[in-house]
């Protein structure tokens, strides 16, 4: 397949990051989130993240907004007849706050949505699972704006799809996987109740399971793949990054990172690489724009190697993925780094919110954007009415006196090297 990249497609696209609490939101942003995407209360798919309150959904939005930054608002669940008593309220409220577009994967919800909020942009969810040309041709002719594609496809597959449609085309590049076409699972529901499809999902792709013949209980087959279990359904993560390129290449319009429920260290730092990949790509064509092909230093692998993952995998990308694309050894990665703190107020000796244990004598690491890494030590630490301190627990704000100064800036993360003792 022959792809042409130039500055025009890198400039348009989008990078869209997830922000599972107010906090969150404000951090993404800091590190070149082009738009957030994130739930309320209700009718959302991450049942068990923060998500957020009426009030901060709308202080979001205003926070949003004053940075550039659009919100795309969640309201993806497979909706059920008791859904729709409180739905049109809601969708009302969301376009009165200035949301810029709702994600939705129903039917049923999208119908109400452009009869209610018309003016307001449908996205459709990757749990719509458009796989096909016929698929995506279907959800435009509803009101689609834009298609959150199934993470089943190839590059080829992407590519005919945004050429044979309208909408503006998103695609999943960062994030954990399902063992199931993008998300539509009944596992969850069957093992523990939790229905998946209504943003309740235990994660089942995650345990460790043993088999077990029905008249023999207590006998085990010997099925493990290991001494530490036998993960049989646990994807690595996905990891698009070296594909970028190809992908702008291909039309994508927006680059989607999943982890609304992630902590904020990876959600922050994983955007951080992913703006600063884009914006490397886009420097290499204004530099030389018939270069080709561009390929990614490996800073950007070692950047996220330091966030913690279960593996990497490029998943449909070039083809069905196979058992390589499987992590069977574990739940996750062992990750080299932990974060530190977060810059809640900037300053010559700044606020933080600790996150991991600080000592005084300590080296630390601020995480700049652009993937400027600024290793410091830790001078003296107080507390914010000026008590001195031999270190500082998670959970509290603190005052650091810090070697080299630093350029410090609010939502910053900083981070240190993982001991034994954190």
């Amino acid at each position: 397949m022959n792809l042409h990249i130039d500055c025009e497609k890198i400039k348009q696209c989008e990078l869209l990051a997830p922000a599972g609490s107010f906090e969150k939101l404000k951090t993404v942003i800091h590190y070149g989130a082009d738009a957030v995407y994130l739930g309320g209360k209700e009718f959302s798919l991450r049942a068990h993240a923060t998500n957020f309150s009426r009030q901060d959904l709308e202080r979001a939005v205003a926070f949003a907004h004053d940075n550039h930054v659009r919100v795309f608002v969640t309201v993806n669940i497979f909706a059920h007849n008791q859904d729709f008593a409180a739905l049109p309220a809601y969708l009302l409220w969301l376009a009165e706050i200035g949301v810029d577009g709702l994600i939705v994967s129903d039917p049923g919800v999208l119908r109400l949505a452009k009869k209610l909020v018309p003016a307001l942009s449908l996205h459709l969810s990757t749990q719509a699972n458009v796989t096909n040309l016929e698929s995506a041709r279907f959800w435009v002719e509803q009101g689609v704006s834009r298609l959150n594609l199934a993470r089943e496809l190839t590059l080829t597959e992407i590519a005919e799809i945004k050429e044979a449609v309208s909408a503006k085309i998103e695609v999943f590049v960062h994030g954990a996987l399902c063992i199931s076409y993008s998300g539509r699972c009944m596992l969850s529901l069957y093992l523990t109740g939790r229905d998946a499809n209504k943003g309740n999902c235990a994660h089942p792709c995650r345990y460790d399971y043993r088999l077990e013949e029905e008249k023999r209980p207590g006998q085990f087959f010997p099925v493990e793949e290991d001494k530490r279990g036998t993960y049989i359904f646990n994807s690595k993560d996905l990891c698009l990054i070296n594909r970028l390129p190809e992908l702008v290449a291909a039309g994508v319009d927006s680059f989607k990172i999943e982890g609304r429920m992630k902590g904020i260290y990876y959600a922050g730092g994983i955007v951080r690489i992913y703006r600063a990949a884009l914006d490397h790509i886009r420097q290499c064509l204004e530099s030389k724009p018939s270069i080709t092909p561009i390929v990614l230093p490996q800073l950007f692998m070692d950047e996220i190697a330091k966030l913690g993952t279960r593996g990497y995998t490029e998943n449909f990308l070039d083809g069905p993925p196979s058992k390589n694309d499987m992590c069977y050894n574990g739940a996750v990665v062992d990750q080299t780094y932990v974060p530190a703190g977060v810059i809640v107020e900037p300053g010559q000796q700044p606020l933080i919110e600790v996150r991991n244990r600080i000592r005084a004598g300590e080296q630390l690491e601020y995480m700049g954007q652009g993937l400027t890494n600024e290793p410091f030590d830790v001078l003296s630490i107080r507390t914010p009415e000026g008590s001195l301190l031999s270190q500082a627990n998670s959970g509290t704000r603190v005052l650091l006196k810090t070697k080299p100064e630093i350029s410090w800036e609010s939502y910053a993360l900083i981070r240190k090297i993982q001991s034994g003792e954190d």
